[in-house]
């Protein structure tokens, strides 16, 4: 087995949130590596569009079996999956997580829309919160609490990468701004479809902006004082994501254009050094959510 295979698909993913690792001591940012390799390779077998959706769910399903296996301690088929399985091992991570995320991201291959902020944050739930969670388990923490500001920070970062994305998804006939925010701002899933801006659609952005800083505030508000140090790489995240959330705002969410907002490196890089010096001098990282 080539032990690189996870790493490499973290390292081509480009990903804010695989960004975050190289604050982590090397075991743990391979561990994370492994983690994050598992996830990127389901979400992009839901979104391989070039696949009939019945052929997707079928290798998904394959995917749940496969890291079953690695979790019940049996040698699994994927080589991703054989990387995860002494991370599994190690930090017992529960294959129910792992179950949640492939449903999170089977729910990609039925739904294009959603009717309420409900059904939206079921979904997540699933392909982030789960992700957090699984994540802190590998991180380490003290105190239980952890797992509520996993569930707010991630969230807080789908949220954003929602808000981010409205006109990628549109592209793809996908509108996850849920229909009674529509509704209430005189906005049309049809609106969103072709690419439209009418009057009421700064104030639906705006509108979903205020949920979306609501997360941020709740992890904040959540995370244990004792595991501030522990949950860096996730801190980090936060405010990687909290900036790029920031700049959405303050162009008046340009998110229906061909290329999504994003953060330059060097703007990637500063938070980074800002991180690690705060991991440094003890001072609490969070700089979201306020």
């Amino acid at each position: 087995m080539n032990a690189a295979v996870s790493e490499q698909i973290t390292r081509n993913s480009a990903s804010n949130l695989a960004l975050a690792f190289i604050v982590l001591p090397p075991d743990r940012r391979a561990s994370m590596s492994a983690l994050y390799a598992f996830c990127r390779e389901v979400d992009d077998v839901a979104d391989d569009e070039t696949r009939p959706v019945e052929e997707r769910r079928a290798a998904l399903q394959a995917w749940r079996d496969d890291v079953s296996r690695a979790c019940d301690g049996r040698e699994p088929s994927f080589p991703v999956n054989q990387e995860l399985r002494p991370v599994i091992a190690r930090h017992g991570l529960p294959f129910h997580l792992f179950d949640e995320l492939i449903q999170g991201v089977e729910m990609d291959l039925d739904r294009q829309r959603y009717e309420t902020y409900v059904e939206l944050e079921k979904y997540c739930y699933r392909v982030a919160s789960v992700v957090g969670l699984l994540s802190i388990e590998i991180f380490g923490y003290r105190d239980a609490g952890c797992r509520d500001y996993a569930d707010a920070l991630g969230k807080a970062l789908q949220f954003t990468n929602i808000l981010r994305d409205v006109g990628n998804d549109a592209r793809r006939g996908r509108v996850y701004l849920p229909e009674e925010e529509l509704q209430r701002h005189g906005v049309t899933a049809s609106d969103i479809l072709a690419g439209r801006r009418p009057g009421g659609f700064e104030s639906l952005a705006e509108s979903f902006a205020t949920r979306t800083r609501q997360y941020y505030a709740l992890a904040r508000g959540r995370l244990p004082a004792v595991d501030r140090r522990s949950m860096v790489a996730a801190e980090l995240m936060g405010s990687v994501y909290w900036a790029l959330f920031r700049r959405l705002e303050r162009r008046h969410f340009p998110v229906l254009a061909p290329e999504p907002v994003r953060l330059s490196k060097p703007r990637k890089l500063a938070l980074l050094l800002l991180a690690w010096i705060r991991v440094k001098t003890g001072i609490p990282l969070a700089s979201y959510g306020c």
